[in-house]
């Protein structure tokens, strides 16, 4: 599996800020809509329902929300950077600025973790991450995210 495999280019955006969680939970999901064609509505309310089960802010400025969806047939994403970080309840206690979504059908089991797996290994990279926040970009963005796949696959 490879970050192209999950997210389209259109997929990708910018926010100057969010207010709140929620709030960027909304940005995704509308982020999502005109992707993917998901509910922007039962996307927002998913990402919450899993967000209640504990933060999803792995810490360094990086969240991982994500959920479990019906209507899709694979893992989708969505990349999200804030210029102004936002307070996320990371583990570390960090606000973070940059999120990638993962949506995945209600069954799906080991595919949803490889995506996880793949988006989490690939987001520990700090070099990685300050290349991301150099570039205010989204095709940019889409860019660096997926010609790294070659590294982040070994």
């Amino acid at each position: 599996m490879q970050i192209s495999d999950i997210l389209k280019p259109e997929a990708v955006r910018v926010f100057g800020a969010a207010s709140s969680k929620k709030r960027l939970f909304q940005e995704i999901a509308d982020v999502a809509q005109l992707a993917y064609g998901l509910s922007s509505q039962t996307t927002v309310e998913a990402l919450l329902d899993r967000e209640s089960l504990g933060p999803t802010g792995v810490g360094h400025g990086v969240g991982l929300p994500h959920a479990r969806l019906d209507g899709l047939d694979k893992v989708v994403g969505a990349f999200v950077k804030l210029d102004t970080p936002l307070e996320f309840g990371a583990v570390d206690r960090q606000p973070i600025d940059i999120a990638f979504a993962l949506f995945a059908p209600e069954d799906a089991g080991v595919e949803h973790l490889k995506a996880l797996a793949l988006v989490s290994r690939t987001l520990r990279e700090q070099s990685f991450c300050t290349k991301l926040r150099a570039n205010p970009d989204p095709a940019t963005l889409y860019t660096i995210l997926t010609e790294n796949q070659s590294v982040q696959a070994a």
